[in-house]
């Protein structure tokens, strides 16, 4: 660690301290993570979840871990710096975000939970202060709660900060996927538009009252597992109606309702996978055509080419294997289309010449394979 100079303390969570540093042979300025349970073999350290997951990600959206340092058994996250996080953002401001600020915001963290499932993880505890800005670019940051899609459960009740936690959480279900990142994005999204968290329980139970408060009790048809799982922990869910969302978020447009709603449905087979919600109306003005391929799109008939449908085949592919085993689960839903976004009819044109998403001055082309920023 003798390369970096310490500048200041920015954080300090249950796991760990964050430092900003200086690495002093590049002049890099950098993010030091030191982890406060001791590591006792390197073995050890390669195994931690936010290790493991991170050495498989490279992707704008998602922060970059640049160094693992492992000094007297202490442990040290060296991470591309950022200058705060969304919650620091929102935190005492007056003045809300535009429609565009959280346009541009939501639709690069979902590309980085896109990219994030595609390489077989889920986060489990996102929340504001888990992403990070700098200036128009925000990243998906702290994964030590990551798990593997494919992964055996049952897997830990206790995940992500209450405000954020999906019922299926709530209701103490033992197997559960990257449906949970979904609905903390519709809450998140929701506080972007009012600076208030639109399920703020101060306990779990609460948290389901504030919930049932919000979208209403679920019925069978809603979520017949949903029900089985509080009879099965003998709760009784309260008995609310719930209210228009767009009373609670009033500087949303009719899109972004759309959106939030969708994301925070009871059932998570019935949430919208990333790359579905990417592909919402809310975020039609995010995709850019190229001027050479304008005339094509604006006459092409044919139906979306194979790298669109690829993309979400692969991707309902990936949450399927994260729930298959769960007999319950899929048993005893009712089964209803699943939710299809208008976005999926796009002109073949634009998947030929791929996706160019426009954001000030930086590009990133989405295809099936990867995502790249130049």
């Amino acid at each position: 660690m003798e390369r970096y100079q310490i500048i200041k303390e920015v954080g300090n969570g249950t796991f760990g301290n964050v430092w900003r540093a200086l690495n002093k042979q590049t002049g890099e300025v950098v993010a030091i993570k030191k982890m406060k349970k001791k590591n006792y073999s390197w073995e050890e350290c390669i195994n931690l979840r936010e290790v493991k997951s991170l050495r498989r990600m490279n992707h704008p959206n998602i922060v970059k871990l640049k160094e693992v340092v492992r000094e007297n058994d202490i442990l040290y996250f060296v991470f591309e710096y950022m200058e705060c996080n969304l919650y620091q953002l929102m935190k005492d401001r007056a003045k809300l975000f535009s429609e565009s600020q959280v346009r541009n915001w939501c639709f690069q963290v979902f590309q980085g939970l896109a990219y994030m499932n595609r390489q077989g993880y889920f986060h489990r505890d996102f929340k504001p202060e888990n992403l990070l800005v700098s200036k128009d670019i925000i990243k998906v940051a702290d994964f030590g709660l990551a798990l593997e899609i494919n992964s055996q459960p049952p897997y830990t009740e206790y995940v992500s900060t209450r405000w954020y936690r999906a019922p299926e959480i709530l209701l103490k279900s033992p197997i559960y996927g990257p449906a949970v990142d979904m609905w903390a994005m519709g809450a998140i999204m929701a506080e972007l538009f009012s600076l208030r968290p639109l399920f703020p329980g101060t306990s779990e139970a609460d948290e389901i009252y504030k919930i049932c408060s919000v979208i209403g009790t679920p019925t069978k048809r809603d979520w017949a597992q949903g029900l089985e799982l509080a009879s099965a922990i003998n709760y009784q869910l309260p008995q609310i109606a719930g209210v228009d969302l767009a009373l609670l978020v009033p500087s949303a447009s009719e899109n972004a309702i759309s959106l939030i709603r969708s994301l925070c449905s009871w059932d998570p087979c019935k949430r919208p996978t990333a790359i579905d919600a990417l592909q919402h109306p809310f975020f039609h003005s995010c995709f850019y055509v190229p001027p050479s391929l304008r005339a094509k799109a604006a006459v092409a008939k044919s139906p979306p080419s194979a790298c669109m449908r690829g993309v979400q085949r692969k991707h309902d592919m990936n949450y399927q294997d994260a729930t298959r085993n769960d007999k319950t689960l899929q048993g005893s839903v009712n089964q209803q289309p699943k939710y299809r976004p208008p976005g999926r009819n796009v002109p073949s044109a634009l998947c030929e010449g791929l996706f160019l998403y426009f954001s000030s001055s930086t590009y990133f082309w989405i295809s099936n394979d990867e995502e790249m920023r130049f």
